[in-house]
Parts: structure tokens; sequence; C-alpha cells
């Protein structure tokens, strides 16, 4: 799971407990101009997820860092129907599907620039 903080220009999304290590990654800051938009879509995560540096247990967690298509997205989701995507731009990832607490809260925090 993650949790979306807003420090000054940024959201730090900080990776909780075990998902570290499942994630192999603690947090990751963007600049709140790099936020494109937050959405959800069921579909997309049935979408092959690509080549991982992570952990891919079928119907338990996707968690770490997947490459498809020349492009890097990151993964932390073990619960589809709180998962929401953030597409992002001038950034390492271009996309993070990630699972939150409230994803109403979420894409309303991400989706007010």
């Amino acid at each position: 799971m993650v949790a979306i903080e807003t420090q000054d220009s940024n959201y730090i999304f900080k990776i909780k407990g075990l998902h570290k290590i499942w994630a192999l990654k603690s947090e990751i800051i963007v600049p709140k101009d790099n936020i494109v938009r937050a959405y959800q879509d069921q579909e997309e995560l049935h979408k092959f997820c690509g080549f991982r540096v992570g952990t891919y247990v079928p119907f338990v967690i996707i968690a770490g860092t997947y490459f498809l298509k020349g492009k890097k997205n990151f993964w932390d989701m073990t619960r589809e129907k709180n998962t929401i995507i953030v597409e992002l731009k001038n950034q390492y990832y271009n996309k993070l599907y990630i699972e939150v607490e409230n994803p109403e809260n979420a894409l309303s925090l991400l989706n007010q620039n």
C-alpha cells in the first residue's frame, strides 16, 4: 500500500510495510507539475505488466519496476479496487500503479492541479 503526502511543490508516494521489500523501493517523489492525471481503470490493470525488477505472485501481489514497450512503470498492488493509476511526465516512471487506502481521496488530491 502507498500513502500520498504533499511537501512544498512535490507529492511523496511512501510505500508502506513489507511492500518496501517487495517493490524494492521506499518512496517516490514527484513534482506536482509532473502529474498528468490520476484515474482508475480496471481493464488496464489486467494487461501485461511487462518485465520486472520486483515481485510478482499471480492473484496476490505485483510490486516493483516493470518495463514495457520502452517505458518504466511502478507497480504496488494487492487489491485492484483500491488501485489508482498516476500518469507522469518528465519522470523516471511513465505511470504509477499504486494501491491506496482511499482511492477517491487520492484521486481528488492528485487531480486538483
